[in-house]
């Protein structure tokens, strides 16, 4: 059946990765990423701590090679280790933490806090820390403590946004379940608002629309000053034009008679001359009326001669 092979599959993940996290407790391992390619089956391990993990010219990974080809059937296993930046930020590694130092005898109260300080001044959103069990030591009832800042998502599609992780820590006194939930700070959330930047934009709107109203009134106002010191341009130079005829009249008063007589005395020569071409004209006509009579006369004279001399004969 085809169920049976990927649940065989998920098997094996699962034991790979729990003999990685025995084989790398020291180097702080996260987590695993299987990516297949048709040639090499990459192996990507998330450690806190890459040099444990390489080992001494690499033995670690030759070591880590073998076994997982041998008795996890992976064919051609290729290992990459890629570094965690920020551990104070994974949940597995620190939940692993925790439960070492409490198993080292370390105090419960002072491990919590200390631990959920260090996350919230790496920037995370919200932490959750819960722990649950023999808490209060040997021969006492079972408690539960929760230890929390921030804000935390715990139902919805959007939990799963959150870094959760749990492990068992087994001191003296007895065992202690440990569940840590973290909201790293580039997670945002739909629904997350924040009142004080709500109103801030709406604070900032409000004084852009000041400003660019200020600004435009301030640009009519410069437009009606440049336009007013134009119009008073034009009436200063038109004044200054009609004063300086004024003035100019006023120096040279007998230019401007003696103008206006000239003008006078052309327009009488003008006229003289008019007069002259037209006596002339009717001279001409006189002369010629002149002429053309004389032919006559001499036309008639000829014709009472001719007339005589055919008389007599």
């Amino acid at each position: 059946m085809i169920e049976r092979t990927f649940i065989q599959k998920n098997y094996n993940r699962m034991e790979l990765e729990n003999y990685l996290s025995k084989k790398l407790d020291r180097a702080g391992f996260s987590k695993l990423e299987i990516i297949k390619t048709p040639l090499v089956t990459r192996i990507v391990l998330h450690v806190a701590k890459p040099g444990l993990a390489i080992g001494k010219s690499g033995s670690t990974i030759k070591q880590l090679t073998e076994v997982i080809a041998q008795d996890y059937k992976i064919d051609n296993p290729q290992i990459e280790i890629q570094e965690i930046k920020t551990p104070n930020l994974n949940a597995k590694i620190l939940s692993e933490k925790i439960a070492s130092m409490l198993e080292r005898g370390f105090s419960l109260r002072s491990v919590s806090y200390r631990v959920v300080k260090d996350i919230m001044d790496a920037g995370a959103g919200g932490v959750e820390l819960v722990f649950k069990g023999a808490i209060a030591g040997k021969g006492q009832r079972k408690r539960k403590q929760r230890i929390a800042m921030g804000y935390m998502k715990k139902i919805g599609y959007q939990s799963r946004y959150v870094d959760f992780a749990k492990t068992a820590a087994y001191p003296k006194a007895g065992a202690i379940g440990i569940k840590l939930s973290i909201i790293h700070p580039d997670v945002i959330f739909p629904d997350k608002i924040d009142v004080m930047e709500v109103v801030k934009k709406h604070k900032g709107i409000a004084k852009e629309a000041e400003e660019q109203k200020n600004a435009e009134i301030e640009k009519a106002e410069e437009k009606a000053k440049q336009e007013e010191a134009k119009e008073k341009d034009t009436t200063e130079k038109k004044e200054g034009k009609e004063k300086v005829h004024e003035d100019k009249t006023k120096e040279h008063p007998k230019k401007s008679e003696s103008v206006k007589e000239s003008k006078t005395e052309e327009k009488k020569e003008h006229k003289h001359k008019e007069a002259k071409t037209e006596e002339v004209k009717i001279k001409e006509k006189t002369e010629k009326v002149e002429v053309k009579e004389e032919k006559v006369k001499e036309i008639k004279e000829e014709k009472i001669k001719e007339e005589k001399t055919e008389e007599k004969k």
